[in-house]
């Protein structure tokens, strides 16, 4: 996926067992869609905590967060509920988008990489972030490409 591809509707369920889909929160403005290798691990904990914490932020600019991971729905209900998170996290378990997004690794305990993509309203990739070790950059980073967009 590069930057200026239509981004593929795709739909999966959050941490609530809601179905989710991409192009019916387009409608609402652009998307940061987040993926992290694996809820409750100290890094992915870093990284939504600073996702959760930039809401006024994200807000301004008009944009939706959302998580993703391989993990399941019961799994993104623990994450969400023990860190207070206000944005879904989806449950991506066979890997579905996360092949679209070209993410998934082929094997190890870290499925998928680090990796941010910033979706614009019109449902075109925009920006994306990639950084396995700052966990604050993918946050930091997609509201500079909104705020670039405005």
């Amino acid at each position: 996926m590069q930057v200026g591809d239509a981004v593929p509707d795709f739909e999966l369920d959050d941490q609530d067992g809601n179905r989710w889909r991409l192009s019916e929160r387009l409608v609402d403005g652009p998307v940061v869609l987040f993926f992290y290798p694996a809820a409750m691990t100290a890094g992915c904990t870093k990284e939504a905590c600073h996702f959760r914490d930039l809401a006024a932020e994200f807000g301004a600019v008009g944009a939706q967060r959302v998580g993703i991971s391989l993990d399941g729905v019961d799994t993104q209900k623990e994450f969400s509920d023990k860190h207070g998170f206000d944005y879904p996290l989806l449950a991506d378990t066979a890997g579905k988008v996360a092949r679209i997004f070209g993410v998934k690794r082929p094997i190890g305990m870290l499925k998928v990489r680090r990796q941010t993509f910033v979706i614009g309203a019109d449902g075109i990739l925009v920006g994306k972030v990639g950084s396995e070790l700052n966990m604050d950059r993918h946050a930091d980073e997609a509201l500079e490409i909104l705020k670039v967009g405005e």
